[in-house]
């Protein structure tokens, strides 16, 4: 494996996505979308559990009051480290062909979260995507739902705020990383600037912030790595993984110096991963940078 990157747990997942680090706990939460399951891993014990969601799970947050915040095909949900869910809102239901994806919490303790055309068949195997069909969205405490913006995605992927109050999110399928200013009295997003396209390794997946406040991107379908840059796009860094398919990453542990990196293994053949057994690995990098505490729902 590169120098300074470790596989913690052989999750195999087949898309993990979406972690993050509970500090009250200690352990990690990811989801896994295809497997319709939710998991968590405390690096000190080793201990792993994973719940079964009632549909593919895209996302998952942490609440304020000690439960976590789920995404699901069409639903936002509360959930509680059970086998129960209970909804609090819905998402394009008038859209029945699209589905969530990438959802965070952010620093003003909303739910935002993104949507794309159904890329996953009833049995797990990959579906075209035909046109740009995703929005995205902000969930506050009470289930009210604000689209933010009228510009359509390919593919909704990473929510990662600057120091200087912008929000930074990707079209995968575009392989570009926007910049949006937010207005928190319209709830609306708004001029909107490139802040990187067509970087070669990969195309743009989750985010994280560090302590510095630059940006961990991870780079999904053959990238193989993680990039640091700046707020404006200048990469500052890239981290070699050894996975093809790095999809979230965040700082966890006790002094958020780890990062931690979950990765998938969809479409991927027999053949490649009889070479390749560390995909949909979960993965820890030491780096001597910390991360920042998650924002907490509600």
């Amino acid at each position: 494996m590169p120098a300074g990157a470790r596989m913690v747990l052989d999750a195999r997942n087949i898309v993990g996505e979406s972690i993050v680090w509970d500090d009250q706990r200690e352990r990690l939460l990811w989801v896994d979308i295809i497997d319709k399951r939710i998991h968590a891993f405390s690096p000190v014990s080793g201990e792993h559990q994973s719940w079964r969601m009632p549909t593919i799970a895209t996302s998952v947050g942490l609440r304020r009051d000690g439960g976590a915040i789920v995404g699901l095909q069409k639903t936002i949900a509360l959930w509680n480290y059970c086998d129960d869910v209970s909804t609090l809102c819905e998402i394009e239901s008038d859209l029945p062909g699209n589905r969530l994806n990438e959802g965070v919490v952010g620093p003003d303790g909303a739910f935002w979260v993104g949507t794309m055309q159904n890329n996953i068949n009833p049995d797990g195997s990959p579906s075209d995507i035909t046109e740009d069909a995703g929005r995205l969205y902000r969930v506050d405490a009470n289930g009210s739902v604000a689209r933010l913006s009228d510009d359509i995605f390919g593919i909704t992927n990473t929510l990662v705020w600057t120091d200087e109050g912008r929000l930074i999110t990707a079209d995968t399928m575009k392989n570009t990383l926007y910049s949006y200013a937010y207005d928190a009295q319209a709830t609306r997003l708004s001029d909107r600037a490139i802040t990187l396209k067509d970087h070669p390794r990969g195309l743009p997946d989750g985010s994280t912030k560090d302590a510095e406040g630059l940006i961990w991107n991870c780079r999904v379908v053959g990238g193989s790595c993680l990039i640091r840059i700046t707020s404006d796009g200048e990469i500052r860094q890239t981290v070699e993984l050894p996975c093809s398919w790095p999809t979230s990453c965040t700082f966890g542990g006790p002094n958020l110096d780890t990062l931690y990196v979950t990765s998938a293994r969809f479409t991927m053949d027999e053949s490649h991963l009889e070479a390749n057994p560390h995909e949909g690995g979960l993965f820890a990098v030491e780096m001597g940078i910390k991360g920042r505490p998650e924002s907490r729902f509600g």
